[in-house]
């Protein structure tokens, strides 16, 4: 569930405590995640020092002092906290000791995420070439040429991580929303007035919930296991049946490539 706000909250966070930090050990509990955890992943991370933790689409990338990268996605229900020595609990697949005496940890019910140590090509062959959606460069009149003659629909554009990194089920909603656009409209009809607003709209919901720390809707936490807020400002996410907070609208949900999709039939056409 975690998409580019809950990721990019979380390596606000954890930044400025693991820049510097060495890794004096790493315990790996369970390595059937999603995309087993390497056998050498403990050797090739203990003993380095941390760099500063930043985003790329929906991963977590850390420098290392070798010039690797320590690539962590959550997955569906990941979590990756920081916070003093304790005793593991259910779901804590992976440790790293740090050399302050704290501990980072990697809690994940569903083991849908990855953890590994790459090289620059290796991580780039995992992050792909999305343009990440926080990025300058992405503009309406880039929407609207990557849009011309697509078959697929407006959702399924926005959520192909090889054209857009970082956005996902439910901030596609929203900002479609915002934009006045309904998720099953044929990308190639889009004009490059819908396509401006699209970009404003998904600049606005990423930054309004990047401000209140992402959507805590099940899982989801941030480095140091506070919820974020912004499922608070949900406008039709997940109120399929309750009235648009625009104009009263019941809310309509429909399935849109294989995901449960939310717009109001009054303000999106």
């Amino acid at each position: 569930m975690p998409e580019l706000p809950e990721v990019e909250t979380i390596a606000r966070g954890l930044a400025p405590e693991l820049e510097g930090r060495t890794v004096t050990g790493v315990t790996v509990r369970e390595a059937r995640l999603r995309t087993p955890v390497a056998r050498d992943f403990a050797a090739r991370l203990r003993g380095r020092t941390l760099g500063r933790m930043g985003r790329t689409g929906k991963y977590l990338v850390t420098p290392l002092d070798d010039g690797a990268r320590w690539l962590v996605h959550l997955g569906m229900t990941g979590r990756l906290t920081i916070g003093a020595h304790r005793l593991p609990i259910l779901h804590d697949h992976v440790e790293l000791r740090l050399d302050d005496g704290r501990m980072l940890v990697y809690n994940d019910p569903r083991r849908f995420g990855r953890l590994d140590v790459l090289d620059a090509a290796a991580l780039a062959k995992v992050v792909g070439p999305g343009v990440d959606a926080l990025d300058a460069t992405l503009t309406g009149d880039w929407l609207f040429a990557r849009a011309r003659g697509r078959r697929t629909s407006v959702k399924a554009l926005l959520m192909d991580q090889r054209e857009i990194a970082g956005l996902g089920n439910i901030y596609v909603s929203e900002l479609l929303h915002r934009a006045g656009i309904r998720p099953r409209r044929r990308a190639a009809r889009l004009t490059r007035d819908d396509c401006a607003r699209a970009i404003a709209a998904m600049r606005a919901v990423l930054d309004g919930a990047i401000a209140r720390g992402g959507s805590s809707i099940s899982d989801y936490r941030d480095g140091f296991d506070r919820a974020g807020s912004y499922q608070d400002d949900h406008l039709v996410y997940d109120r399929a049946g309750e009235p648009c907070r625009r104009c009263a609208t019941p809310i309509r949900g429909v399935v849109v490539v294989g995901r449960s999709s939310f717009y109001c039939p009054t303000c999106q056409r």
